[in-house]
């Protein structure tokens, strides 16, 4: 079903995952969920069907008589902003359901599914069937189809044992290739089990070799041959190196960009331009018959230019060639920290140029409150908006969680606190202090000197962003590949009062 909402300030993403009683076309031919066939679950919420990649997770659902509508929480990464934003600008907005099948019939060459269990939903482009999008669907290992009417024929494509179903549609080839699918298709496909992982203790390995001389079970015997590959002639065993990485350098993190409101970019065009009211009528108090004072509205336009935010990496063919296919993925991933780390800056960069300078002040109890109270009323009045989020560096964050009264924490969470004006945490780099939604940003560089915190109106401030873009290019000369990554983004100014800024004495 097409995506209903998409909200990128709540990141949560709605629509109607799958219609009752809705015929479409699968890989199996005609297929049809009957009402109410669909067992619930909080499920992921998938890119394209690709269990690698999820965005989201599913955190609300409503079965209705015409189907199922859910609601997805978006994750907080580069892939989760970019399905944001594909949905809203209608680029990637369908929802395909995928569902593990425990009973189904044949209903006059209709595959109809009378009881399902919901195993995930995806985010897709071109889903095949209108409204309920069936992406993959597997039918119980040991169930036999039921027949509610003439049975089909042999040549009927239903599903076998085990085998999985998509709904991915394909552009229709010659005839004679058509037939050669169907017979394809018609083959059992075996199911897919991964492999079971083992337990390696003494007490086990004794229960093993027990069984395996006495009793001469098999499943014992390839028990002990596998602890005996890892146990004897340790010199021979090769050093393995894990898939995990250590990276205590970058992450994706943007609270700056988070702490301020969010538009998608125009899809051309190195400027573009916003309307900004510079004077608005008036009304007053005026004497019978007398002339009617008049103050006409008048308007510019606020240009705002955007930005390329770009990086690249340059290596050998022979290291894409024979190095793991973790190389690859981590690059990329390294990249997009990259990416975060640049557009993030940015956005702080015009958050410190725009905003109002707060004053000098030393770190207390009563001048931060102080601060935050000169902020509220400084944005209010430049704004007519409210003080809602505040950014600051590592060490404020510190500071913050330090400040107290006698001994009693003002800001971390204590057994029965009787002062306590807020919420931090050492393990969580969010909050809420005096009422503001608190991030913290390594991107504000500086210890606790100028501009360390940020108090911030975030419909004064709006980040205009595309979609990141990869682009890879063989470097014949020289037998290397070079990968390139990059994106635009624009950052509006629109009331630069929004912002007040912390300044030392």
């Amino acid at each position: 079903m097409t995506v209903l909402a998409a909200d990128t300030v709540k990141r949560t993403i709605s629509g109607t995952i799958v219609t009752w009683n809705e015929q479409g076309n699968t890989s199996v031919g005609p297929t049809v969920f009957a009402a109410d066939s669909i067992e619930i679950k909080p499920v992921k919420l998938l890119l394209e069907h690709d269990r690698t990649r999820p965005i989201g997770k599913m955190i609300a659902h409503e079965v209705t008589k015409n189907g199922i509508v859910a609601t997805f929480k978006i994750a907080n990464t580069m892939a989760g902003e970019d399905a944001l934003i594909e949905a809203t600008e209608g680029l990637r907005d369908g929802f395909s359901v995928g569902a593990q099948i425990n009973e189904w019939v044949n209903a006059s060459g209709v595959m109809k599914i009378t009881s399902a269990t919901l195993d995930e939903v995806s985010l897709v482009t071109d889903p095949a069937i209108d409204s309920a999008r069936v992406s993959e669907v597997a039918a119980s290992e040991n169930e036999t189809p039921k027949e509610d009417s003439a049975p089909a024929s042999a040549e009927e494509d239903k599903p076998t044992e085990g085998e999985q179903v998509s709904d991915t549609t394909v552009p229709a080839p010659a005839e004679e290739t058509v037939e050669a699918a169907k017979v394809e298709a018609a083959a059992p496909k075996p199911a897919f089990y991964t492999a079971p992982r083992l337990e390696f203790t003494k007490a086990k390995y004794l229960e093993a070799s027990i069984r395996a001389k006495v009793l001469g079970d098999d499943e014992s015997r390839q028990y002990l041959m596998a602890a005996d590959t890892t146990s004897n002639n340790a010199g021979l065993v090769p050093t393995r190196q894990l898939t995990e990485v250590i990276n205590p350098l970058s992450n994706a993190d943007r609270p700056l960009v988070d702490s301020v409101s969010r538009g998608v970019l125009p899809d051309a065009g190195m400027t573009f331009e916003i309307p900004r009211i510079t004077a608005v009528p008036t009304v007053g108090e005026e004497a019978e018959a007398a002339t009617i004072d008049e103050t006409d509205m008048t308007n510019n336009f606020l240009s705002v230019s955007v930005k390329k935010y770009a990086g690249a990496q340059t290596f050998s063919v022979e290291l894409l060639d024979r190095t793991s296919p973790v190389f690859f993925e981590e690059l990329v991933r390294q990249m997009e920290f990259a990416y975060a780390k640049a557009t993030d800056i940015a956005v702080g960069t015009g958050l410190i140029a725009g905003g109002t300078n707060g004053g000098n002040r030393t770190m207390s109890a009563a001048n931060f409150l102080d601060f935050v109270s000169d902020a509220a009323v400084s944005i209010y009045k430049g704004t007519l908006g409210y003080a809602q989020n505040i950014v600051v560096s590592p060490e404020q964050w510190g500071e913050i969680m330090n400040l107290n009264d006698a001994g009693r924490p003002i800001y971390q969470a204590v057994i029965s606190p009787s002062n306590q004006v807020g919420n931090l945490a050492p393990n969580s780099v969010t909050g809420n202090v005096a009422g503001l939604n608190l991030r913290v940003a390594r991107n504000l560089t500086g210890g606790t000197d100028d501009n360390s915190i940020i108090i911030v109106n975030p419909e004064s401030y709006t980040w205009y962003e595309s979609p990141r873009f990869r682009l890879e290019t063989n470097l014949v000369s020289t037998g290397q590949i070079q990968v390139a990554y990059y994106g635009y983004g624009a950052l509006a100014t629109k009331v630069g009062a929004g912002a007040y800024r912390w300044m030392v004495a």
